[in-house]
C-alpha cells in the first residue's frame, strides 16, 4: 500500500512519536505512580535517590527515566550497557564526582543495566557510595540474579508490571487521536481490532504501537486519504503471537515453576497450559522432559513407581521426534504426573540424609560392612562379623549398618499414598522383625 500518503511529522517510529513526555500522559504502573505513591513523590519532589526499575519489555522503564530527566535539576546523563562499556560510564562518573565538587548533582542512567557482568558493576559502587551519581538503572531480568549485590543493596527497585489489556487499548486510542501519531489521518479501524493489537502485544506498549503502525501503513487507502485497517491485514501481520520468554532469564524459571507447581497440586488443565506456553515460546522439549524425570521421583516416587518409566519413555520419544510431534507425547506425561498419587518421601529422606552427610562427612563406614581385598586389609577386621542376608531364610539380618553416631535415625518416612502404603507396610515389617532381633541378641 502507498504509504507516502501520510504527511508525518517525523520518520520517527510511533512508539518514539508517541514516548510520554510528563507523568499525566504515563500510562500503566499506577502502583508506583498513582497518587501519593512513592515514585512519584520522588519524581515530582525531584528527590530521587539511586534505583533499579525492573520489568519486561515495553513497560515504561527508559520513559521513566526520560521523564525524570526533563524534570529533574541535576545533570543527567543517558547511557546504554549495549552500546556502551565501563570505560565509558566510568569517564562519565569521574566528570560527575567533579562536578559534585561545585554542588551539582549528576543522574546517571543505565538502560540494559544486566549486560554488565557483575565484576563490571563494580565500577559503579563507589561513586554511588561517595553520592558522585545517583544511579537509575533499567533491567528486564532479575536483579537478584543478574546485580552486583553490594550494588543492588544501595538502590531502591522499583518493579514494572506488563500492562494490561485495558491500558494498551487506551495508549493505542491515543496514539490514533494525537497529531503526533495519527491523529492528522482518518484512520477507520474497529474496537475488536484495537483489541486485537492490546491482546496481541502480551502488555508490551513498544509491540503494540509498532502493531497499530504497520496496520496503518498497509490499510487500504481511498481517494480522499482515509484508511481502512481490515481484519486480513492486521491477522497477516500478527501471524505468530510473539511470547515473552526469555529461555536463559527469569521468566524461563517462571514458567517450569508454574508447570511443576501446577503437577504437584494434581491441576492438569493448568500443567497442560504452561506446557504450551513454553513449547510455543521456543523452549526445548528435551528440558521440559528432564524436568518431568525430575519431578516424578521428587513429587510422586513410590506412590506410583510407573511415573518414572513413562517419564523416561517420553523423554526418548522426544529425542526421537523433535517439536512439533512430541508435543503430544509431553502432554501425556504432564496429565500423567498431574493425576499421580502424590509422595515427597523420597525427596525428604535424601534431604535430611544430606545434611546429615554434610555435617559428618569423616564418618567412618563400619568395619564389618567394608570390603577387604587386600591381605592387609583383612587382618585389619575389615569385613569381619558381615551378615550374609541371602544366607538367611528371611532374607534379613540385624547387622548395623548405620555409623554408631546415627544409629536408630531413620530418612525415609513412606506415606500411604498410592502403591507406597503397600511399601510402607513392608518396610514396617522389616523394621519390627530387626527390633525384636537385635533385642533378643539374635544375628538372624
Amino acid at each position: 500500500m502507498n504509504s507516502e500518503a501520510f504527511e508525518l511529522e517525523s520518520e520517527q517510529p510511533l512508539a518514539a512519536r508517541m514516548r510520554p513526555r510528563d507523568l499525566s500522559e504515563f500510562v500503566g504502573q499506577t502502583h508506583l505512580l498513582g497518587k501519593g505513591c512513592i515514585l512519584r513523590r520522588l519524581i515530582e519532589e525531584d528527590r530521587v535517590t539511586s534505583m533499579i526499575f525492573w520489568g519486561p519489555p515495553g513497560v515504561g522503564k527508559t520513559t521513566l527515566a526520560r521523564i525524570i530527566a526533563n524534570r529533574t535539576r541535576a545533570r543527567f546523563a543517558d547511557f546504554s550497557a549495549v552500546t556502551g562499556g565501563v570505560k565509558e560510564a566510568r569517564a562519565i562518573m569521574e566528570q560527575a564526582e567533579e562536578n559534585r565538587r561545585y554542588g551539582e548533582r549528576t543522574i546517571l542512567f543505565v538502560d540494559e543495566i544486566h549486560r554488565f557482568n557483575k565484576a563490571q558493576q563494580d565500577a559503579f559502587l563507589p561513586y554511588v557510595e561517595k553520592g558522585s551519581v545517583i544511579l537509575i538503572g533499567a533491567t528486564t531480568e532479575n536483579p537478584s540474579f543478574e546485580l552486583n549485590s553490594a550494588l543492588l543493596s544501595r538502590c531502591k527497585v522499583f518493579v514494572l508490571k506488563a500492562l494490561n489489556t485495558g491500558e494498551i487499548r487506551e495508549m493505542l486510542m491515543h496514539a490514533l487521536s494525537d497529531p503526533r501519531g495519527f491523529g492528522n489521518t482518518p484512520v477507520a479501524i474497529s474496537k475488536t481490532l484495537i483489541n486485537q493489537i492490546a491482546e496481541f502485544s502480551n502488555g508490551d506498549a513498544r509491540t503494540a504501537l509498532g502493531t497499530l503502525e504497520m496496520a496503518v501503513l498497509n490499510g487500504s487507502v481511498d481517494a480522499a486519504g482515509n484508511v481502512t485497517v481490515s481484519h486480513e491485514i492486521l491477522s497477516e501481520i500478527t501471524s505468530r503471537k510473539s511470547l515473552l520468554y526469555d529461555k536463559n532469564g527469569e521468566e524461563h524459571y517462571n514458567l517450569i515453576s508454574a508447570l511443576h507447581k501446577s503437577m504437584r497440586n494434581s491441576d492438569p488443565d493448568a500443567a497442560i497450559y504452561w506446557l504450551a506456553r513454553m513449547l510455543e515460546a521456543g523452549e526445548d522439549p528435551l528440558y521440559i522432559a528432564r524436568r518431568l524425570v525430575r519431578f516424578a521421583s521428587e513429587d510422586i516416587g513410590l506412590a506410583d513407581p510407573r511415573a518414572i518409566e513413562q517419564c523416561v519413555s517420553i523423554y526418548q520419544a522426544c529425542h526421537f521426534l523433535g517439536m512439533p510431534e512430541c508435543s503430544v507425547h509431553l502432554t501425556q506425561a504432564v496429565v500423567y504426573l498431574s493425576i499421580s498419587p502424590k509422595s515427597n518421601a523420597l525427596y525428604t529422606a535424601y534431604e535430611a540424609a544430606r545434611r546429615d552427610a554434610q555435617e559428618q562427612l569423616a564418618e567412618p563406614v563400619p568395619l564389618h560392612i567394608r570390603n577387604a581385598p587386600t591381605r592387609l586389609m583383612d587382618e585389619l577386621g575389615y569385613g569381619k562379623g558381615y551378615q550374609y542376608a541371602h544366607d538367611t531364610e528371611e532374607k534379613l539380618t540385624a547387622m548395623q549398618c548405620l555409623p554408631d553416631s546415627l544409629i536408630g535415625r531413620e530418612y525415609y518416612h513412606p506415606t500411604k499414598e498410592g502403591l507406597e502404603e503397600r511399601y510402607a507396610k513392608r518396610l514396617g515389617e522389616i523394621k519390627a522383625w530387626k527390633r525384636e532381633h537385635r533385642s533378643s541378641g539374635r544375628e538372624g
